[in-house]
């Protein structure tokens, strides 16, 4: 069924892969059939970012999380230990809580039958106990999810399959230890911007650094044409320094002006945004005045919701708050210009003249991703889609 090209010149051997220049193909960005596949395959042994142990400080505080039908809560114990279970009662699965965030003080109650759950997950009240017979209240408690704190951050995965989270940052680890992340507080609140395009344009967006200096005319007065750009096994890294020629614009004029040093900070790191993509969808933004995640949740083949929220080290000085405010704007505006992009983009995906494109020799994290793809799903080589019914034979 694949249609194969050609190898790139540029890539040569006994091993080479004849698609390894080339992007994914166009109906894996709209093909409900592979989507649901991807959930299996790609989601649900994938890390994905809850919040941080600093929004949950005190005993029964809470967040939940949803993603692929599942419903997560993450809560710190009475004994100061925090757990993530499935936010699903033993008894007939009703959800037990609502929202984004809260507190309980000593149990999760059911709303449904009252069956209620203390602060470590246990089954701990049962109303007309003697009626269900043989129940033994210890294989009841709420389902565990496997989670990991990483640097304060919260994550949470389906299926334990992979490395942990350390082990794909530990490319990285001497670099984000100066930024004591651990010691972060959120500033402001989860927001959820809906998107209609494949979670995958804003995935490869975010990696893409060509059109940086096209589509993007503030980062190019902030940086110049030197953003930085490469790919680990897990992890894909952009970065850029701040220059010293005051940019046009006036906002981005007066955060280089007001952005004030952080005493925690070494000096390389003074003027630096750097930019962390972890496989496959979680994204971390991380600048001397904050450090922000950012999630591009699948809700179908063809929507996504992007999850994000901004922490911070606590800082009174006016000229930081000034440089916070400076920061959004900036990035509000940045923000507005890729979703045009990618809705232009998933657009053309629907276009019977494109199956897939070329790929340049610098494109190191959209190369990878889409190896990555192809090591998992060999299915991903095909140039059209297969027959309705393919994922039933598939073995992969």
């Amino acid at each position: 069924m694949n249609e194969s090209s050609p190898p790139n010149k540029q890539f040569a051997g006994a091993n080479a892969d004849p698609d390894e220049f080339l992007s994914l193909p166009a109906w894996l960005y709209r093909d409900d059939e592979f989507f649901a596949h991807e959930a299996e395959r790609v989601f649900r042994p994938s890390w994905q970012v809850v919040c941080h142990v600093n929004d949950i400080p005190q005993p029964g505080d809470y967040h939940t999380f949803d993603f692929l039908n599942e419903a997560i809560i993450v809560i710190r114990g009475d004994d100061g230990v925090v757990r993530a279970f499935h936010n699903v009662c033993r008894h007939r699965a009703s959800r037990l809580v609502d929202g984004p965030s809260g507190h309980c003080n000593v149990r999760l109650t059911c709303r449904y039958h009252a069956w209620s759950y203390d602060l470590r997950g246990r089954l701990a009240g049962i109303p007309f106990r003697d009626t269900f017979v043989e129940l033994d209240p210890a294989e009841h408690g709420l389902k565990p999810v496997e989670h990991e704190i990483y640097h304060g951050f919260i994550f949470v995965r389906l299926a334990s399959h992979g490395p942990s989270v350390a082990e794909m940052m530990a490319p990285y680890e001497h670099e984000i230890a100066p930024y004591r992340m651990g010691e972060l507080v959120p500033l402001g609140r989860v927001t959820l911007r809906p998107r209609p395009v494949n979670w995958k344009q804003i995935a490869d967006n975010y990696s893409d650094s060509l059109h940086i200096n096209v589509a993007h005319p503030g980062l190019t007065r902030l940086f110049g044409r030197g953003y930085g750009i490469e790919a680990r096994e897990w992890v894909d890294k952009m970065w850029g320094y701040l220059r010293e020629q005051p940019s046009a614009n006036r906002s981005e004029r007066m955060y280089q002006q007001v952005l004030p040093s952080v005493p925690h900070l070494p000096a390389d790191r003074q003027r630096l945004w750097v930019y962390f993509k972890l496989w496959p969808n979680v994204a971390f933004d991380i600048y001397p005045d904050q450090i922000d995640f950012m999630q591009f949740l699948p809700l179908t083949a063809t929507t996504t919701m992007i999850r994000e929220i901004a922490y911070v080290h606590p800082d009174a000085r006016r000229e930081m708050k000034v440089a916070r405010y400076l920061n959004w704007r900036i990035n509000r505006q940045v923000n507005k210009e890729d979703t045009a992009l990618i809705n232009s983009v998933q657009q053309g995906m629907a276009s019977s003249s494109y199956d897939v494109g070329p790929l340049g020799s610098t494109e190191v994290c959209l190369r990878s991703f889409a190896r990555k793809y192809r090591g998992l799903m060999p299915v991903t080589r095909e140039r059209k889609s297969p027959p309705s019914g393919w994922s039933r034979q598939c073995h992969e």
